[in-house]
């Protein structure tokens, strides 16, 4: 019997009125031409608001607080090869005067960074960050995605 390996992804749902910011990807081999939130795998030792701190810096240059984010739904989803992750969405209103102004500070990973209605994404918009934003906007705490 195999031990399960699920590992735990950040994801950080940004606001902007009725707008959400995503990335396109580029130059990963992973979704590469797809729109995704900012995101990104915990570290070890890192707990999951550190984490989608972390990455909203590392990807769009904003600094968020630990009170500026609030968890919102937990995806649990399976790739199209069987492997399954979590995902953790965390929601945040953007506050320029208190945040800074997006920066799409990893080019070589992100074509551009836009905002787009979150009734209306982008096509393509990988499943997974589909998921978890369609579970936002239905504030359903789990979607399960990828499961027969």
């Amino acid at each position: 019997m195999s031990v399960p390996v699920h590992p735990v992804d950040v994801f950080l749902v940004l606001t902007r009125g009725e707008e959400v910011l995503l990335g396109c990807r580029q130059g990963t081999g992973y979704a590469d031409g797809t729109w995704n939130l900012p995101s990104g795998k915990l570290e070890t030792h890192e707990d999951a608001v550190t984490g989608v701190l972390r990455e909203a810096k590392e990807e769009t240059g904003i600094l968020l607080d630990p009170a500026d984010v609030r968890l919102a739904t937990v995806v649990h989803h399976r790739n199209a090869e069987g492997a399954a992750r979590v995902g953790l969405f965390f929601t945040a209103v953007h506050d320029p005067g208190r945040h800074g102004e997006v920066v799409n500070t990893e080019p070589h990973k992100c074509a551009q960074l836009a905002w787009f209605p979150l009734g209306s994404l982008p096509d393509p918009t990988y499943r997974y960050t589909a998921a978890g934003l369609h579970a936002v906007q239905d504030h359903a705490p789990l979607r399960l995605d990828g499961w027969r």
